[in-house]
């Protein structure tokens, strides 16, 4: 029988068979060992074979090939690293201007880690109906950077319907990552799209105003309008994959599209001569928050954190 991952725990593994039931699966002995380089050689989004034992209990015998999937360095183990989910449609940062506030250079890792690996990527700011004018005025300012150069971006407030019903459509049929910094709302958003799960919220420490985490586990979720979301751990931090430095332009859409006009094949877009890159910056035609990012990234500032990494 074929199945999809939804849940791992450890030794454990919850897999939604194609006729929509759930069925609690340990692993063959031989798989777990035909993987050394990570410390879960299943993960959630993983389509799979299994052999019930009986009618709510199988075996994993066999793992598909993923088209993608999401990995993070293992905190016990620094040489391997641990499978967050695989298969994606896309991902969806969940953001936030204030409480806590998400910042420009962990939305541009989020879109680089995507566009790396080529998973479409979406920005949702959260919590509109606690802007006051001048904040909303910057939020809006912020969406049209990504906006400008292709990225879907969109502003609700999770407890508002009318905008909750807008979010369906660009979820339905796909499955989709949801991520964001603790305390952005992504169980109150989930919990709006399928009230059912009732999925736990937490409070904002008011100390930092940051959020506190209250999903533990990556967990993938079947809505009743047709979409799969997979439910992450809220991060604190977003890092890259391991690149060149003559790569990073190429994950910046507004770089990548006039890299080729550069005199130099090899050019960094930093003070080289006959750059176009550095000539449509100063025409206005790359955002100044998009190209300090980029030099920063560059730099090594963001570099060096590669916990996370989409592939």
């Amino acid at each position: 029988m074929i199945g999809t991952v939804t849940k791992s725990t450890g030794s454990n593994y919850l897999v939604r068979l194609e006729n929509g039931e759930v069925v609690s699966c340990k692993l063959k002995g031989k798989i777990r060992l035909d993987d050394r380089k990570t410390t879960n050689p299943v993960t959630v989004g993983d389509k799979v074979d299994l052999e019930l034992e009986n009618e709510t209990e199988g075996v994993i015998s066999k793992i598909h090939a993923r088209k993608n999937y999401i990995i993070r360095k293992s905190i016990n183990l620094s040489k391997q690293a641990h499978i967050l989910a695989s298969n994606l449609d896309q991902a969806i940062l969940i953001a936030t201007i204030v409480e806590p506030r998400t910042s420009l250079g962990f939305i541009d890792r989020f879109l680089i880690t995507a566009e790396a690996y080529s998973i479409p990527a979406i920005i949702i700011f959260n919590k509109c109906d606690s802007l006051n004018k001048e904040l909303l005025e910057l939020q809006e300012e912020i969406l049209n950077i990504y906006r400008k150069i292709g990225y879907t971006c969109v502003a609700i407030s999770s407890l508002n319907r009318e905008d909750i019903e807008k979010i369906k459509p660009i979820l339905k049929n796909k499955t989709t990552l949801i991520t964001g910094h603790s305390g952005v709302g992504k169980s109150t958003f989930i919990n709006a799209l399928q009230p059912s799960l009732n999925l736990k919220t937490g409070e904002i420490s008011a100390a930092h105003a940051k959020g506190t985490h209250t999903t533990t586990f990556a967990e993938l979720h079947h809505l009743d309008f047709d979409a799969d979301i997979i439910d992450t751990p809220g991060i604190k931090e977003l890092g890259l994959v391991e690149m060149k430095r003559e790569e990073v332009g190429h994950y910046f859409p507004e770089i990548r599209k006039h890299m080729n006009s550069c005199k130099f094949n090899n050019c960094l877009h930093i003070n080289e001569p006959k750059c176009a890159v550095r000539e449509a910056y100063e025409a206005g035609e790359i955002s100044p928050e998009r190209y300090q990012s980029y030099l920063r990234i560059l730099d090594g500032e963001e570099m060096d954190w590669k916990e996370w990494e989409i592939k």
